[in-house]
């Protein structure tokens, strides 16, 4: 079956998953019977397209890393991310714009617009989970249409779709991880004797971390992640703003290298606990011995263990390749099996 795509957010991560879909595109129609076009492409900085008929998507990625604008590729005159959804005829889109962690805005718009339209949602956007999940995913069901968002947590890794799938009516208790990858390549070039500011100054040159890292490294990426699980995964809302938060700026190379000595590591430990009634959240920098599961995630492994009221704990870990970069790939992956398994 041939699906037309929108692409709301055309940064790395949408280029990365654009490609994918390119080089998977012999599997897709030969094990799944699918194909697709793209139909609608809105960015930050590179103007807006869309066109039922298709979008040359190659040409498209190439603008855009060479600093053209996309608009010549449209069909009509379009000025913003809503039209481009009106005028794709997609039937699915993926909303992959920068995450707004106090409102979630204007990703939430975009989602709510998508579905109005009759289109599936994957996306990539934390902000429309703890802002927007309930009455996104109600309005989803009354339409009939699916909204997945398997990339916002671990990447590509299954987090959401565990639950979905393979956990039906099972508690989630608490959960304890590693959720930022920039903030674990810091600690652990820190440990093999960089500054703090040398160690930022790297993930800024691989494109892992922003020119401001203020929400990686002061924790608020983190927190918006553990806000995400505990609304999904526990059915309670909740907020960044609600999570006990603390960063690493005050971790220094001295408290490292004391650690090294010690035998044990700094980490930035994402938590939650059910007590009672309530939902405790936490984000905050914690010195761990070799006996945590937490201790062996380097550099940018991250991962998560659940215990449920069913099993024992269970553990998801999600680690590079040896000699790979850490990238936006993961993530775009996350974005692809959302996409199968939102049409299967």
């Amino acid at each position: 079956m041939h699906y037309k795509l929108a692409f709301i957010g055309f940064g790395n991560v949408a280029r990365s998953l654009a490609r994918l879909l390119l080089r998977k595109q012999n599997v897709l129609k030969t094990k799944y019977d699918i194909t697709f076009s793209v139909t609608g492409i809105a960015t930050g900085r590179h103007g807006f397209a869309a066109n039922p008929a298709g979008l040359d998507l190659l040409g498209c990625i190439e603008k855009v890393e060479t600093g053209q604008s996309i608009s010549p590729e449209s069909r009509i005159p379009i000025s913003d991310s809503l039209s481009v959804i009106q005028n794709s005829s997609a039937d699915v889109m993926f909303e992959n714009s920068p995450v707004n962690t106090a409102t979630g805005q204007p990703a939430i718009d975009h989602v709510r617009a998508a579905l109005e339209a009759g289109m599936h949602v994957s996306t990539a956007n934390k902000g429309t989970v703890v802002h927007g999940y309930r009455e996104l995913s109600a309005l989803a069901k009354s339409k009939n249409k699916k909204f997945y968002f398997e990339s916002t947590v671990l990447g590509g890794a299954p987090v959401f779709s565990v639950f979905r799938n393979a956990f039906p009516a099972a508690d989630l208790l608490s959960f304890q991880g590693v959720l930022n990858s920039t903030t674990n390549i810091i600690l652990s070039r820190m440990e093999r004797g960089e500054t703090f500011d040398q160690a930022v100054k790297y993930c800024q040159s691989i494109g892992i971390a922003e020119t401001d890292p203020t929400n990686d490294v002061d924790g608020w990426d983190a927190a918006i992640k553990v806000a995400a699980l505990v609304t999904v995964l526990m059915d309670t809302p909740f907020t960044p703003q609600q999570v006990d938060r603390k960063g690493i700026r005050e971790i220094t190379p001295e408290m490292i290298a004391q650690a090294k000595v010690e035998g044990r590591r700094y980490k930035l430990v994402c938590s939650a606990e059910r007590v009672g009634s309530q939902i405790k959240a936490r984000v905050a920098p914690e010195l761990l011995p070799p006996s945590s599961p937490l201790y062996a995630m380097q550099d940018s492994t991250s991962g998560l263990s659940f215990c449920t009221d069913v099993l024992g704990d269970y553990s998801i870990m999600e680690s590079e390749r040896e000699g790979m970069t850490p990238g936006p790939e993961p993530t775009a992956y996350g974005l692809f099996a959302d996409f199968i398994n939102l049409v299967s």
